[in-house]
């Protein structure tokens, strides 16, 4: 295969599913060079450290880069601890309270924890954008906010929605995008990735590594995966997401419980399965070989088989699986009858965060014992021998008498 044939392959595979390939020639060229020089491309991904946990939406992003790493390319993932801690209003309508160093390094020791079970960590780079913002001295920053213009900046949605109703728009928040663009300059990006949110940041990056002499980056975004609500991306905030670390029956079961119309989104984004195969399956076949692929994708073939059987015995035969933890009520919690308050068995199965949660679950039904639903936030139950207990449609327990 001739160079041009390998470049025409590479692309074809780096466009599938992409929202934005911009310019897609320049590419063209730099895949070119890497196959006449041999120096891979260095393909950047900017991560946002405020939450320790991944999600499929991560994934889909993730996931595009490990097709650079597989055609022989660098992944570069800059950590944005210096910004994180100056604040960044990331699409919302105020800035978001800074971080500590201390939360940030906590956070990030579980995203590549979670990030390598997609990218390979031989190929991949972690960078610290504090490396290089921290030591830029005033003067520099006054070089840097002079390369780009107020009018520009107010194009980007967020920012021009704010100024017109009037919100507040710090001249710090200016600087957090021309920030994200000299993150480019330091690690010299050929590519940098994004969800679609992030394209006009990705573009000013272009600008400011031209302004600084260098070949700018190409541009490529990805669209933004729906949540399991049917409506919103996928945020931990919204509570919507379904975590890439999260155990194998949790994962399975959120992924069943996603609209029908989504299939083609999240088979085209995080699978390799053709969707017109999945079409001629039965809706409930075809969400579970789709489960069946992405809980194999992060915890193996073994782990997907066990959760389809559990979800299948739990929610197609209404039996309690077959494996749940055991939760030993402490006697003091049972009164001279045997029998202990739903609300104190709640609090100790564990299962619920608080009180409060174990009460708005008994009104709102979301609570059984032995298969029958609990309707009174009164109720007390018999402990004399073991009992099942179900909180919502996943979470049990055996609860076992003191």
């Amino acid at each position: 295969m001739d160079v041009r044939e390998k470049v025409r392959r590479d692309i074809e595979l780096l466009k599938r599913n992409t929202e934005t390939l911009l310019p897609e020639e320049e590419l063209a060229r730099k895949l070119e060079r890497y196959y006449r020089e041999g120096k891979p491309l260095r393909a950047k991904l900017g991560i946002d450290p405020s939450a320790p946990h991944l999600t499929l939406g991560h994934a889909v992003v993730l996931r595009k880069l490990r097709q650079f790493q597989d055609l022989g390319h660098i992944a570069v993932l800059v950590v944005g601890d210096f910004t994180r801690r100056i604040g960044d209003p990331s699409g919302r309508a105020k800035t978001r309270p800074p971080m500590s160093p201390e939360e940030i390094e906590r956070n990030m020791a579980s995203y590549k924890e979670q990030a390598f079970k997609i990218l390979d960590p031989e190929r991949t780079e972690v960078r610290y954008n504090s490396e290089w913002l921290g030591k830029l001295t005033f003067e520099d920053v006054i070089h840097l906010t002079a390369k780009y213009t107020v009018a520009r900046m107010l194009e980007r949605d967020d920012f021009k929605r704010r100024f017109e109703e009037g919100i507040p728009i710090t001249i710090m928040e200016f600087l957090y995008p021309l920030a994200q663009a000299y993150d480019s300059v330091a690690i010299r990006a050929d590519v940098e990735l994004g969800g679609s949110d992030q394209r006009f940041n990705l573009l000013i990056g272009r600008e400011i590594q031209r302004e600084y002499g260098q070949e700018p980056q190409v541009v490529l975004t990805m669209p933004l995966l729906i949540g399991t609500d049917g409506v919103h991306a996928m945020s931990q905030s919204r509570g919507n997401y379904i975590g890439i670390a999260e155990p194998p029956e949790e994962q399975f079961g959120k992924i069943m419980s996603i609209p029908d119309e989504l299939m083609p989104q999240y088979v085209a984004l995080l699978t390799d399965l053709a969707w017109r195969e999945l079409e001629k399956l039965h809706p409930k076949e075809a969400k579970k070989r789709l489960a069946w692929e992405i809980v194999a994708w992060f915890h193996g073939e073994e782990a997907a088989d066990r959760a389809r059987r559990h979800f299948e015995r739990v929610f197609e035969e209404e039996k309690p699986p077959e494996e749940m933890p055991e939760v030993r009520v402490p006697a003091e919690l049972l009164d001279e009858a045997g029998t202990v308050w739903i609300i104190d068995l709640l609090a100790a199965s564990g299962l619920v965060s608080s009180r409060s949660e174990a009460r708005r679950l008994v009104e709102q039904g979301g609570i059984w014992i032995n298969g029958e639903k609990v309707t009174s936030r009164d109720a007390r139950i018999e402990l004399q021998k073991p009992l099942v207990l179900r909180v919502g449609r996943r979470r049990f327990a055996r609860v076992l008498p003191p």
